[in-house]
C-alpha cells in the first residue's frame, strides 16, 4: 500500500498531492513557505516530504541560505505535461464538484496545487458549471453517503421508486455519475444479481451498510441507446411556436418545416407511456399523425376528458 494512504485520511492525501504539484511547478520551496501555504506546521511539512520520498518521489533537500526542498531534475520534466489552459479547465471541473458537495474543498485544493506565479490563481471565473440539478439539498447528502460507501466498500440500501413500481434494493456501489442533467449510481444489485443504474432523485431511505468484497465491476454503459432505447416512434405536427422545445429536448434534427410553416416532428421513445405523456404535454395544440393506434387512443382520451369536465 502506498504511504499516501496510511494515516491522516484524505486531508493528508490532499496535502501531499498539493505539495507535489507545487514542487513540480517551482524550482525550489522552503519548509516555512510550504507550511504557510498549506496552513500546517513546519514539522508537518517535513513529515510530508519524508512521506513523498518513501512513496518513490525523488525529493531533494539542501541546507544553507539558498537551500530548500525540490524534486530532482529528471523528474521535473513532467511539470510541462499540462498547459495553463488545461489547468484552467481542471479548475472549472473541480468547481463543478463543489456545486454539489456544498463546500469549496475541491477548488481550494486545486488552488493550493498551483504555484503562486501561475495564472491559475485565483482561477478563471468565466466558465461556470453547476451540477446541482433539482432537489440540490437532498442530492448533496445522498452523494456524500454514496461516496463514503464506495470508499469503504460498503453496501447501499434504499427504497427505489421506478417505472416498474417501488422496491427495496441493496447494491454494491461502484460508480457515481452525472448524465442527462441528473445524478446516478451504478452498482451490482443483490436482488437482480446484475449491474443496474439508479437515479438518485428516485432513492429514499438511503443508508450505508456492511462491507462487501469488491468485484471487477465493468464500466457503466450509459449510451443513449442503452439507457433510452427508441422502441416506440411517433410523428407529430407541432405549431411553430414550439420549435424551441423540439430543438431543446430532441435536437434540431428531430423536426422539419412543413409547407404551412408548422414543425413535422419525429422521434423514438422508450415505451408507449412516455410517448403518450409527451403528446399530452402539448395540451391538444399538436396533432399526432402516427402511429394510428395511439392516435385513436388520443381521440378516446379527449372524449373522456371532455366528459369529466362537462359543465
Amino acid at each position: 500500500m502506498s504511504c499516501f494512504a496510511k494515516g491522516g485520511g484524505s486531508v493528508k492525501t490532499d496535502r501531499l498531492i498539493g505539495i507535489l504539484s507545487y514542487l513540480l511547478q517551482k524550482e525550489q520551496a522552503t519548509a516555512p513557505e510550504l507550511a504557510e501555504r498549506f496552513e500546517v506546521s513546519r514539522r508537518t511539512i517535513l513529515r510530508d516530504v519524508d512521506a513523498l520520498g518513501r512513496a518513490g518521489i525523488p525529493i531533494r533537500t539542501t541546507q544553507g541560505v539558498n537551500g530548500g526542498i525540490s524534486i530532482m531534475e529528471n523528474y521535473r520534466l513532467n511539470r510541462a505535461m499540462l498547459t495553463d489552459a488545461e489547468l484552467q479547465a481542471i479548475l472549472s471541473g473541480l468547481r463543478s464538484l463543489d456545486s454539489v458537495s456544498g463546500t469549496d474543498r475541491y477548488t481550494l485544493l486545486m488552488e493550493k496545487c498551483s504555484a503562486a506565479s501561475s495564472p491559475l490563481l485565483p482561477g478563471d471565473g468565466r466558465i461556470l458549471i453547476d451540477l446541482g440539478s433539482w432537489q440540490k439539498a437532498s442530492l448533496t447528502k445522498k452523494i456524500e453517503i454514496i461516496r463514503g460507501a464506495m470508499n469503504r466498500r460498503c453496501l447501499l440500501s434504499f427504497h427505489y421508486a421506478g417505472p416498474g413500481g417501488d422496491s427495496d434494493r441493496s447494491i454494491e456501489p461502484y460508480y457515481l455519475l452525472f448524465r442527462w442533467g441528473d445524478w446516478y449510481v451504478w452498482g451490482f444489485c443483490r436482488s437482480r444479481q446484475d449491474y443496474r443504474l439508479f437515479k438518485l432523485r428516485r432513492m429514499t431511505a438511503l443508508a450505508a451498510g456492511e462491507a462487501f468484497p469488491p468485484r471487477e465491476a465493468p464500466l457503466p454503459d450509459v449510451s443513449d441507446g442503452r439507457v433510452f432505447p427508441e422502441n416506440y416512434r411517433i410523428i407529430m405536427k407541432v405549431p411553430a411556436k414550439y420549435q424551441w422545445r423540439l430543438t431543446e429536448e430532441y435536437g434540431e434534427a428531430s423536426w422539419s418545416r412543413t409547407p404551412e410553416g408548422d414543425c413535422l416532428f419525429s422521434a423514438g421513445f422508450t415505451d408507449h407511456d412516455q410517448a403518450l405523456n409527451w403528446v399530452l404535454s402539448f395540451q391538444g395544440r399538436a396533432e399526432l399523425l402516427e402511429p394510428a393506434a395511439l392516435r385513436e387512443e388520443m381521440r378516446k382520451i379527449g372524449k373522456k376528458i371532455a366528459r369529466k369536465h362537462k359543465t
